[in-house]
Protein backbone atom coordinates (compact mmCIF):
# COMPACT_ATOMS: atom_id res chain seq x y z
CA UNK A 1 0.00 0.00 0.00
CA UNK A 2 1.01 3.62 -1.01
CA UNK A 3 0.79 7.10 -2.42
CA UNK A 4 0.98 7.80 -5.84
CA UNK A 5 2.40 10.87 -6.94
CA UNK A 6 -1.83 12.41 -7.02
CA UNK A 7 -1.58 11.77 -3.42
CA UNK A 8 -3.69 8.72 -3.73
CA UNK A 9 -4.07 5.61 -1.84
CA UNK A 10 -3.20 2.66 -3.55
CA UNK A 11 -4.27 -0.84 -2.35
CA UNK A 12 -3.93 -3.82 -4.52
CA UNK A 13 -4.32 -1.83 -7.73
CA UNK A 14 -7.48 -0.19 -6.18
CA UNK A 15 -7.06 4.17 -6.08
CA UNK A 16 -8.63 6.09 -4.04
CA UNK A 17 -8.12 10.36 -3.29
CA UNK A 18 -6.60 11.35 -0.17
CA UNK A 19 -9.55 13.22 0.41
CA UNK A 20 -12.03 10.52 0.09
CA UNK A 21 -10.37 8.83 2.53
CA UNK A 22 -9.85 11.61 5.30
CA UNK A 23 -13.58 12.47 5.21
CA UNK A 24 -14.54 9.23 7.44
CA UNK A 25 -15.06 9.31 10.63
CA UNK A 26 -13.17 6.39 12.20
CA UNK A 27 -9.56 7.61 11.08
CA UNK A 28 -9.70 10.36 14.21
CA UNK A 29 -10.36 7.64 17.08
CA UNK A 30 -9.81 3.65 15.54
CA UNK A 31 -11.78 2.89 18.73
CA UNK A 32 -15.10 4.39 16.72
CA UNK A 33 -14.61 1.94 13.81
CA UNK A 34 -14.41 -1.11 16.46
CA UNK A 35 -17.50 0.32 18.50
CA UNK A 36 -19.78 0.37 15.01
CA UNK A 37 -18.70 -2.99 13.85
CA UNK A 38 -20.36 -4.65 17.34
CA UNK A 39 -22.77 -3.27 17.17
CA UNK A 40 -23.89 -3.50 13.44
CA UNK A 41 -23.08 -7.19 14.77
CA UNK A 42 -25.23 -7.35 17.48
CA UNK A 43 -22.52 -7.93 20.24
CA UNK A 44 -23.17 -6.26 23.64
CA UNK A 45 -21.80 -2.94 24.31
CA UNK A 46 -19.09 -4.32 27.55
CA UNK A 47 -19.29 -7.81 26.13
CA UNK A 48 -16.27 -6.83 24.40
CA UNK A 49 -12.99 -4.38 24.74
CA UNK A 50 -13.65 -2.12 22.20
CA UNK A 51 -10.19 -1.12 22.59
CA UNK A 52 -9.01 -4.61 21.78
CA UNK A 53 -8.56 -5.22 18.52
CA UNK A 54 -7.82 -8.80 18.46
CA UNK A 55 -10.91 -9.27 20.29
CA UNK A 56 -13.43 -7.10 18.28
CA UNK A 57 -11.74 -8.67 15.38
CA UNK A 58 -12.32 -12.57 16.68
CA UNK A 59 -15.87 -11.57 17.71
CA UNK A 60 -17.48 -9.94 14.99
CA UNK A 61 -16.08 -12.18 12.41
CA UNK A 62 -17.51 -15.24 14.52
CA UNK A 63 -20.70 -13.65 14.51
CA UNK A 64 -21.07 -12.46 11.17
CA UNK A 65 -19.66 -15.91 9.76
CA UNK A 66 -22.59 -17.58 11.75
CA UNK A 67 -25.47 -18.72 8.43
CA UNK A 68 -28.48 -17.00 10.23
CA UNK A 69 -26.38 -13.74 10.51
CA UNK A 70 -28.20 -10.31 8.51
CA UNK A 71 -25.57 -8.37 9.53
CA UNK A 72 -22.72 -9.97 6.92
CA UNK A 73 -23.29 -7.62 4.34
CA UNK A 74 -23.40 -4.90 6.24
CA UNK A 75 -20.28 -5.69 8.39
CA UNK A 76 -18.46 -6.06 4.78
CA UNK A 77 -19.69 -3.06 3.44
CA UNK A 78 -17.82 -1.31 6.74
CA UNK A 79 -15.10 -3.38 5.59
CA UNK A 80 -14.82 -2.01 2.24
CA UNK A 81 -14.77 1.88 3.62
CA UNK A 82 -12.29 1.62 5.92
CA UNK A 83 -9.82 0.13 2.85
CA UNK A 84 -9.69 3.59 1.88
CA UNK A 85 -7.63 4.81 5.00
CA UNK A 86 -4.78 2.26 4.56
CA UNK A 87 -4.38 3.25 8.44
CA UNK A 88 -7.00 0.44 9.00
CA UNK A 89 -5.01 -2.03 6.68
CA UNK A 90 -3.92 -4.46 9.47
CA UNK A 91 -7.26 -4.23 11.43
CA UNK A 92 -8.98 -5.24 8.34
CA UNK A 93 -6.66 -7.97 7.41
CA UNK A 94 -7.14 -9.22 10.65
CA UNK A 95 -10.91 -8.89 10.84
CA UNK A 96 -10.97 -10.85 6.91
CA UNK A 97 -8.53 -13.41 8.26
CA UNK A 98 -10.76 -14.34 10.87
CA UNK A 99 -13.74 -15.05 8.69
CA UNK A 100 -11.75 -16.65 6.15
CA UNK A 101 -10.66 -19.25 8.88
CA UNK A 102 -14.22 -19.47 9.84
CA UNK A 103 -15.82 -20.64 6.86
CA UNK A 104 -12.93 -22.59 5.74
CA UNK A 105 -14.31 -24.70 8.38
CA UNK A 106 -16.67 -26.50 5.69
CA UNK A 107 -19.78 -26.05 8.45
CA UNK A 108 -23.31 -26.18 7.74
CA UNK A 109 -23.46 -23.18 10.57
CA UNK A 110 -21.23 -21.21 8.70
CA UNK A 111 -21.81 -19.23 5.63
CA UNK A 112 -19.19 -20.72 2.68
CA UNK A 113 -15.93 -18.98 1.33
CA UNK A 114 -18.32 -18.15 -2.05
CA UNK A 115 -20.98 -16.78 -0.42
CA UNK A 116 -18.70 -14.42 1.69
CA UNK A 117 -16.62 -13.47 -1.53
CA UNK A 118 -19.83 -12.78 -3.44
CA UNK A 119 -20.43 -10.31 -1.35
CA UNK A 120 -17.37 -8.07 -0.94
CA UNK A 121 -16.32 -5.11 -2.29
CA UNK A 122 -13.43 -4.46 -5.33
CA UNK A 123 -10.87 -3.82 -1.80
CA UNK A 124 -11.97 -6.38 -0.21
CA UNK A 125 -11.47 -9.03 -2.27
CA UNK A 126 -8.12 -8.38 -3.35
CA UNK A 127 -7.33 -7.88 0.34
CA UNK A 128 -9.32 -11.86 0.54
CA UNK A 129 -7.20 -12.94 -1.71
CA UNK A 130 -4.04 -12.14 -0.59
CA UNK A 131 -4.53 -13.93 2.22
CA UNK A 132 -5.62 -16.93 0.38
CA UNK A 133 -2.17 -16.71 -1.68
CA UNK A 134 -0.26 -16.30 1.39
CA UNK A 135 -2.05 -19.32 3.90
CA UNK A 136 -1.63 -21.50 0.06
CA UNK A 137 2.18 -20.65 0.36
CA UNK A 138 2.29 -21.65 4.60
CA UNK A 139 0.54 -24.93 3.88
CA UNK A 140 2.59 -25.72 0.68
CA UNK A 141 5.49 -24.95 2.68
CA UNK A 142 4.44 -27.77 5.44
CA UNK A 143 4.43 -29.92 3.36
CA UNK A 144 7.94 -29.24 1.65
CA UNK A 145 9.52 -29.19 4.77
CA UNK A 146 7.67 -32.46 6.65
CA UNK A 147 6.15 -30.06 9.26
CA UNK A 148 3.71 -32.29 10.77
CA UNK A 149 0.16 -30.36 11.03
CA UNK A 150 -2.73 -31.63 12.82
CA UNK A 151 -6.08 -33.23 12.14
CA UNK A 152 -8.77 -30.61 12.67
CA UNK A 153 -11.95 -32.68 13.34
CA UNK A 154 -10.99 -32.14 17.18
CA UNK A 155 -11.27 -28.67 17.11
CA UNK A 156 -14.71 -28.77 15.59
CA UNK A 157 -16.24 -30.63 17.82
CA UNK A 158 -15.66 -27.94 20.60
CA UNK A 159 -18.85 -26.82 22.51
CA UNK A 160 -17.70 -24.01 24.69
CA UNK A 161 -18.46 -20.68 22.95
CA UNK A 162 -15.65 -18.85 24.33
CA UNK A 163 -13.46 -21.22 22.87
CA UNK A 164 -15.00 -21.77 19.62
CA UNK A 165 -14.25 -17.60 18.79
CA UNK A 166 -10.90 -18.28 20.33
CA UNK A 167 -9.55 -21.15 18.18
CA UNK A 168 -12.33 -21.41 15.14
CA UNK A 169 -11.15 -17.74 14.47
CA UNK A 170 -7.76 -18.62 14.69
CA UNK A 171 -7.00 -21.75 12.56
CA UNK A 172 -8.77 -22.92 9.13
CA UNK A 173 -9.54 -26.16 8.43
CA UNK A 174 -7.24 -27.48 4.50
CA UNK A 175 -8.61 -29.53 1.99
CA UNK A 176 -6.40 -32.57 3.78
CA UNK A 177 -8.75 -32.50 7.16
CA UNK A 178 -5.21 -30.79 8.44
CA UNK A 179 -5.43 -27.71 10.22
CA UNK A 180 -3.28 -24.61 9.73
CA UNK A 181 -2.83 -21.56 12.27
CA UNK A 182 -0.84 -18.89 13.90
CA UNK A 183 2.10 -21.19 15.07
CA UNK A 184 2.64 -22.04 11.71
CA UNK A 185 2.63 -18.83 10.20
CA UNK A 186 5.31 -17.86 13.05
CA UNK A 187 7.28 -20.61 11.46
CA UNK A 188 6.87 -19.79 8.07
CA UNK A 189 7.42 -15.94 8.56
CA UNK A 190 10.52 -16.85 10.71
CA UNK A 191 11.59 -19.24 7.88
CA UNK A 192 11.29 -17.30 4.67
CA UNK A 193 11.32 -13.37 5.94
CA UNK A 194 8.06 -13.36 3.85
CA UNK A 195 4.89 -11.67 5.45
CA UNK A 196 1.88 -10.14 4.25
CA UNK A 197 2.64 -6.51 3.37
CA UNK A 198 1.84 -4.52 6.51
CA UNK A 199 0.61 -7.44 8.37
CA UNK A 200 3.13 -9.65 10.26
CA UNK A 201 1.68 -13.03 11.63
CA UNK A 202 4.90 -12.82 14.42
CA UNK A 203 3.78 -9.50 15.57
CA UNK A 204 0.19 -11.00 16.21
CA UNK A 205 2.13 -13.51 18.20
CA UNK A 206 3.86 -11.44 20.23
CA UNK A 207 0.54 -8.93 21.11
CA UNK A 208 -1.07 -12.22 22.23
CA UNK A 209 1.01 -12.94 24.34
CA UNK A 210 2.04 -9.14 25.55
CA UNK A 211 5.29 -9.30 24.43
CA UNK A 212 4.29 -5.72 22.12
Amino acid sequence: MMSDRQGRTVFGGVRGRREDTMRFPWRRRPAERSRRLLDVAGIRPGSTDDGNDQDVCREVAYRVAQRNSDAVTEVLAIVEELLGDEANYEFVTSLLENIQNLVSHGLDTLWSPDEVYALLGPRSAVCWSTLTDYWTAVADWCVRTGLPLEPVEPLLTIQNEQLKVLLWTGNRTLSTGEKLGLAQAVRYEQANGVSIPSYSHIAVALRSTGQQ
